[in-house]
């Protein structure tokens, strides 16, 4: 097994986010947690980690998982960079799109280049007649920021 630090995503079943976080403090597992999709939670750590959680806290959380080596699912570092910047910002208007984000990558890839979510990349929707990034980690989840002036938005 590989022992680099990478990010991994768990899905926390309902009522046990707290329990989890506290679990995970305990054990001294870096994580990042989130108020834009609370049942979220992003492990920064090795594979081995993840799987001996995923076997001793199986009924708090969902760890997901690469679709053809069911193993757990390495995010790759620049979607998590640009995940932390847009939920990290402080902005409203921030919705919750599923997990299948391929649904919603329709659209042109643009780069921010100011304002709360300036470096974050993605592609641009129209949603409830507003233009909004979309940001997506692969197999995960995506979701849409608040509205974004075309004026700080460029095209890649």
């Amino acid at each position: 097994m590989d022992e680099t630090l990478n990010w991994y995503a768990i899905k926390v079943f309902w009522n046990r986010v707290e329990a989890v976080k506290n679990r995970l403090d305990e054990q001294g597992v870096d994580y990042y947690a989130q108020k834009v999709m609370p049942a979220y939670i992003f492990l920064h750590t090795e594979e081995k980690t993840v799987l001996r959680l995923r076997s001793t806290e199986y009924n708090r959380f969902y760890v997901y998982v690469d679709r053809q080596t069911h193993k757990p699912l390495v995010i790759p570092p620049r979607e998590m960079d640009v995940f932390r910047i847009v939920t990290s910002a402080d902005s409203t208007g921030f919705e919750f799109l599923g997990e299948d984000p391929s649904v919603y990558q329709k659209g042109d890839k643009v780069r921010v280049t100011d304002g709360p979510f300036k470096g974050a990349e993605g592609y641009i929707k129209r949603i409830r007649k507003d233009r909004r990034l979309v940001v997506t980690i692969s197999g995960v989840a995506a979701i849409a920021t608040s509205y974004i002036p075309a004026q700080l938005l460029e095209k890649i």
